[in-house]
């Protein structure tokens, strides 16, 4: 059953899918469409699911689920990744690749291969301060506070120089 993300506890779980590249408008459009309708529809073994969703820097999206309502199951997790792979192909996105990783220059969003980033780390591209997405959280309140945050408190501090 859909709520407003806003009313979610702050110890929902999440799951954060980036996208390859920018989302245009009718592409957002369509994401917010079909997600409010598989998380009216989605359910454990049954029972319904309080969930959720957000897009954000129209390149991020971040399904949410409220576990004091009900726990997800592996089966309700399995319903939730062919949900974005139907995403994935009718839109032809990549929302999956975890070898991406995305970080801001300034006011812009970079994707890159992994590779690349470190590569970037090693030329002194990517600083310590450099602000990267940490799409390893894993409640709504990491997600809010531990998302976005600089290289030299993520995971990604291991490939700075």
């Amino acid at each position: 059953m859909f709520t407003a993300y806003k009313n979610l506890p702050d110890n929902s779980r999440v799951w954060v899918y980036q996208a390859d590249r920018i989302l245009t408008e009718n592409e957002i459009n369509v994401i917010s469409e079909k997600a409010a309708d598989f998380i009216n529809q989605w359910t454990r073994h049954g029972d319904d699911l309080k969930g959720s969703f957000v897009i954000k820097y129209n390149q991020f999206l971040v399904l949410a689920v409220d576990e004091s309502f009900n726990n997800v199951s592996g089966c309700s997790i399995d319903s939730s990744v062919r949900f974005i792979k139907e995403i994935e192909n009718e839109l032809e996105v990549d929302l999956m690749n975890k070898l991406n990783v995305t970080f801001k220059d300034n006011n812009s969003i970079n994707v890159v291969k992994l590779s690349d980033f470190q590569k970037f780390a090693k030329e002194k591209k990517i600083t310590a301060e450099t602000i990267v997405f940490n799409n390893m959280v894993n409640t709504k309140a990491e997600f809010e506070n531990q998302w976005e945050l600089p290289a030299q408190e993520s995971w990604h501090k291991r490939f700075l120089v």
